[in-house]
């Protein structure tokens, strides 16, 4: 088997300037990320979910999937509604250590990515270009971060880490 690549989804787009058509194409990415990640896992059994890419399981990464966009869903509400909050930082590679990720089904993270994803894209359609040019700020980098430098970002998050499996997959002939 072959080296895992970095970014099997190619690396992270740069953030392009507002637009409707844009915003709408991103939460477009945003609503289908749920289904790519399940058909991505679909049929797996426990043994192949236990398969490493590169630091992390599967398994693990579909647990991540969850946690991750859960933080961010929450950091939206916060932006909407604080000045500028300062959002809780959190240690995701701890994260994935935990026993719910390292052993836990993964049909519950499904459920909440799916559902997640649902109540964030509904969210974001009632957005206009003031809401995402709102911030919060990450105590870890020290930057202050747009709500659409966000968006930009999560949709290929999502991608990623559903091509790392699917680059498994490919590799195992799954």
């Amino acid at each position: 088997m072959s080296t895992p690549p970095d970014n099997p989804a190619g690396p992270p787009p740069p953030t392009p300037s507002y637009s409707d058509d844009s915003r709408d194409a991103l939460i477009d990415a945003i609503r289908s990320a749920p289904a790519r990640l399940q058909a991505a896992v679909a049929g797996l059994s426990d043994v192949q979910l236990d398969q490493r890419y590169k630091n992390w399981t599967i398994r693990q990464i579909v647990h991540h999937l969850a946690d991750s966009h859960a933080h961010i869903y929450i950091r939206f509400k916060w932006t909407l509604t604080e000045a500028t909050p300062t959002i809780k930082a959190y240690e995701e590679a701890d994260w994935v250590e935990l026993t719910d990720s390292k052993l836990g089904d993964t049909a519950p993270a499904l459920a909440l990515l799916e559902a997640l994803h649902a109540k964030w894209t509904q969210l974001m359609e009632t957005m206009g270009e003031a809401d995402f040019a709102r911030e919060f700020h990450h105590p870890q980098s020290g930057k202050n971060v747009s709500l659409w430098t966000t968006l930009n970002y999560y949709p290929w998050h999502a991608k990623h880490h559903t091509a790392q499996v699917q680059w498994l997959r490919d590799q195992h002939g799954w």
